[in-house]
């Protein structure tokens, strides 16, 4: 880690980074898509099975590496923002922001006191590198990267406002939640959906925020990409294996058989 933060800085200068989702909550798979020289790396609390630890060790998987980690957390609770400030995430995603309020509470908890409500403890931190960077608490708060996630119709309703509050660097549509707001469950694709997705990066680029979305699709990744969205995830590491090791399979075996009926399935 070095000091300041070039994500941040590359967001607020308008440079299209291009991302990669990690879901398969393995710091060696971390460090191997590092290796590909995407500008960001989505390291996934909500959806994947990734705690603290498990963030931290791929945080230091891919440290030496240009790629530059973006943290999304199970929920923006402000303890948990505190534990991964505190381990060295810099860039924090966090999803199911409906209101303006949420996302100015979401501010204070990344910024210490008196501008916000971060706990004190980064002596014993990766953050300071356990004290060694002796000016830490003086640029801690302009080093940290907030995007929050719109993903539902309230948030749409809400977007204005919310891009409005001061320390929100960016905002992320999700899709698939989106889709399942507007009544479209596992469709992101619907032509109703695309419009609503295309009208949130219009307003977000207007406010002079950052855009940012996931989507496996080159086509549309290069379509928001042109509407000026700067930070754009074009893939997910458990699915580029998952559909990689079927293809193979699919060479040399029959298609496997689905469960009886009735049996449980792990999603």
């Amino acid at each position: 880690m070095t000091s300041g933060n070039p994500f941040k800085a590359a967001l607020a200068a308008r440079q299209a980074r291009i991302g990669l989702w990690l879901s398969m909550a393995d710091p060696y798979l971390a460090e191997t898509s590092a290796t590909a020289g995407f500008d960001w790396l989505l390291i996934d609390g909500e959806h994947a099975p990734n705690d603290v630890r498990s963030t931290l060790a791929a945080l230091q998987a891919v440290a030496p590496y240009r790629s530059q980690p973006v943290v999304r957390a199970v929920a923006g609770e402000v303890a948990l923002v505190k534990q991964l400030l505190d381990i060295g995430s810099q860039n924090l995603l966090v999803p199911m922001v409906d209101t303006a309020e949420q996302a100015r509470h979401l501010v204070a908890a990344t910024r210490y006191p008196p501008l916000g409500i971060r706990g004190v403890g980064s002596a014993v931190g990766r953050a300071s590198r356990w004290s060694a960077r002796t000016d830490y608490l003086d640029v801690a708060d302009s080093e940290v990267c907030l995007l929050v996630q719109a993903e539902t119709v309230t948030a749409l309703g809400n977007l204005q406002a919310i891009c409005a509050v001061d320390g929100v660097d960016g905002v992320f549509i999700g899709p698939a939640d989106l889709a399942a707001s507007m009544g479209h469950r596992g469709k992101p694709g619907h032509p109703e959906v695309q419009a609503a997705i295309e009208r949130a990066m219009k307003t977000i680029v207007a406010s002079g925020k950052a855009a940012g979305t996931l989507t496996s699709d080159p086509a549309l990744a290069r379509r928001y990409l042109d509407l000026g969205c700067t930070f754009v995830a074009v893939g997910v590491d458990i699915l580029m294996f998952a559909n990689a090791a079927r293809k193979l399979a699919g060479h040399f075996l029959a298609p496997a058989a689905p469960p009886p009926v009735g049996a449980s399935a792990a999603y």
